[in-house]
């Protein structure tokens, strides 16, 4: 038997690391839907350039992100579902809003929108994006500075930002299901404790801590580490985890250079809406794809969402950096989170005694 050499092995390790980098996922998803969730986001700033109110129309555009959780099934469900989530999205920005006027129950009550809004997505089987927008908007509300009595308004704009979703989907929906049939609603499986539990509890743990450490360091934008937190952890096995960790810091990293191109052009409240039309068709067409190329996109949406508001008043290369030191700190602890969550020991220590604490069910 031919011993490789450790230069062998390490040539090996790269190739394959290529190749998990590189992969592509055949994907059936049609270009309608991608231009349906362009339109989400960004009909919204459209109305609020027309309006002279970017601002409100950015709330508004958040809230068209809903639309991304619509399923492939009869219309009678897929409206249901659809506006259940747009519902959770809404009542997560709300609790943001509110948490802002309360700086120590931040990092405590993000961990505890993350856990429970995982706990829901997996016990009703929830498909990708899963949990992340929810917690992207409590994130958001909890550092957008305003006052108690703006919290109505805002609430509002982002609800009506939801509720165009669901009006853009319904027209999509019909125009689709003539085209392919619809896939029948799947029975929900059995809840167990591990999936639904356990790892639910971790992720909001992880996502808490995440914000925590970007509070301690004092960084300007600390919202952005703990949903780059979850959009690590979420994957379904640590290969997963550590492919999109990889594949999230390089797709930041060249999406930085592109952000800086796209944010040093003349941008007025119209182009801003056009830009984000353009970045979210390119994005939902490529992200079932590949996940690294699209966060080359992500970033510099993610970027105008936030604070296209407010572009100019700070410098573009503090803007940058802090971007992408948010998203490798999210990154970071989202990976260690990972490998908490798929680690044998790590269950059998912290969930023999969270088992303990679910209460017994009399003899029948």
């Amino acid at each position: 038997m031919t011993t490789r050499s450790p230069l062998q092995r390490v040539a090996d390790l790269l190739r394959a690391e290529w190749h998990h980098l590189t992969a592509f996922t055949p994907s059936t998803r049609r270009w309608q839907l991608a231009f349906a969730a362009a339109l989400a986001s960004g009909l919204p700033l459209m109305v609020g350039a027309w309006f002279g109110h970017l601002e409100y129309g950015l709330i508004s555009s958040i809230g068209g992100l809903a639309l991304l959780y619509l399923p492939n099934t009869p219309m009678s469900h897929r409206m249901v579902w659809l506006m259940a989530c747009a519902f959770g999205m809404a009542a997560s920005y709300a609790l943001g809003l509110m948490t802002h006027f309360l700086p120590l129950a931040k990092v405590g009550v993000l961990a505890l929108i993350a856990m429970l809004v995982t706990m829901v997505c997996r016990f009703y089987r929830v498909g990708p994006p899963g949990s992340l927008f929810f917690v992207m908007a409590a994130a958001i509300g909890a550092y957008t500075p305003g006052t108690v009595e703006e919290i109505p308004l805002r609430v509002g704009l982002f609800t009506m930002g939801a509720l165009l979703a669901s009006l853009i989907a319904f027209v999509y929906s019909l125009q689709v299901l003539r085209l392919q049939p619809a896939d029948a609603v799947p029975p929900l499986q059995p809840p167990t404790f591990d999936f639904v539990v356990f790892d639910s509890v971790v992720i909001g743990a992880f996502v808490g801590l995440a914000l925590a450490i970007a509070q301690a360091l004092q960084l300007d934008r600390p919202y952005w580490v703990p949903v780059s937190c979850l959009a690590v952890i979420q994957g379904v096995s640590l290969r997963a985890v550590w492919n999109r960790q990889l594949q999230r810091v390089l797709g930041t990293a060249i999406g930085m250079l592109f952000a800086w191109w796209l944010l040093s052009l003349p941008l007025d409240a119209w182009r801003i809406a056009l830009l984000v039309i353009l970045l979210v068709f390119v994005i939902e067409s490529l992200v079932v794809r590949h996940y690294g190329l699209a966060v080359i996109f992500i970033t510099p949406l993610t970027i105008l969402l936030a604070e296209a508001a407010t572009l100019g008043h700070a410098p573009l290369a503090e803007l940058i950096a802090s971007r992408f030191t948010d998203t490798l700190l999210g990154c970071v602890v989202g990976l260690v989170g990972g490998i908490c969550l798929h680690s044998a020991r790590f269950r059998t220590l912290f969930g023999n005694p969270m088992r303990r604490l679910i209460p017994r069910q009399p003899p029948s």
